[in-house]
């Protein structure tokens, strides 16, 4: 039979270790057992938190492969019932709705990162691609943040008039577009690339400043536009340098 958690000294046990020390003192399975409260005649309420986290079979960072894991896989773990994996299902989801900011309205953008940490833990791990208009204005405050499709597993679903509609109605005068990729690799595609120059192209046609259209990874981003820049950059670089190549095997 095992330690119950009443055995332990009192430092090691959870609910008082955290009093103790605070919850940064805790491991993931000291503040998962926590929230399970209660173990079985077998195992503490700690070990089972261990079963909890070996479930984490894709390794995916820290806790979060909680938030796409199911009540019934939960369940299969001895000492999890429904109630339990419903308060653990429950608790994931408070954590990323907590990692947003309450009231995004006003929020300035300076640079793409800005942009990043309102949706980097809402997309990261979803598995459909999802695509957003971030609509600013003159002062590059956002106004409103519209979802505009649902796409597969590899592209988005979308088309400009949807992107426009809402800054039009608004009289806005920028947006940021952005949107995930589920593999959980932030490299642009090439129709990403083609998309985002013909978003430009119409946006700059009804007077609409596209600031940039940004991929959303597994903890990674890439800024369209910024790419786009160097790459101009790049060959204007190259350019000119075979200018000057060209001007001294002349001399």
């Amino acid at each position: 039979m095992s330690m119950t958690i009443k055995q332990l000294p009192e430092a090691e046990r959870p609910y008082e270790k955290l009093e103790l020390y605070g919850e940064k003192a805790l491991s993931n399975a000291e503040l998962l057992a926590i929230i399970i409260k209660t173990g079985t005649k077998e195992e503490t309420s700690v070990q089972i938190a261990q079963k909890v986290l070996s479930l984490n079979e894709a390794n995916l960072y820290g806790m979060d492969f909680l938030k796409d894991i199911t009540i019934e896989e939960l369940m299969q773990i001895k000492g999890i019932g429904k109630v339990k994996a419903i308060q653990l299902k429950a608790v994931a989801e408070l954590a990323i709705r907590m990692s947003k900011p309450s009231n995004y309205k006003k929020i300035a953008i300076k640079e793409p990162s800005d942009v990043v940490k309102i949706f980097m833990e809402e997309l990261r791990f979803e598995k459909r691609e999802i695509s957003k208009v971030v609509i600013l204005n003159e002062k590059n405050e956002i106004l409103k943040i519209k979802e505009i499709s649902f796409g597969g597993n590899s592209y988005m679903n979308f088309q400009i008039k949807d992107i426009m509609t809402e800054a039009i109605k608004m009289k806005a005068p920028k947006i940021i577009l952005i949107h995930n990729h589920p593999s959980g690799d932030a490299t642009p595609s090439e129709v990403d690339v083609k998309f985002t120059e013909l978003s430009m192209k119409v946006a700059d046609l009804l007077g609409i400043e596209l600031m940039d259209h940004i991929v959303i990874g597994n903890g990674k981003f890439t800024s369209i536009l910024s790419e786009m820049a160097e790459k101009i950059a790049k060959e204007a670089r190259t350019k000119d340098n075979n200018i000057q190549n060209e001007g001294k095997d002349r001399g």
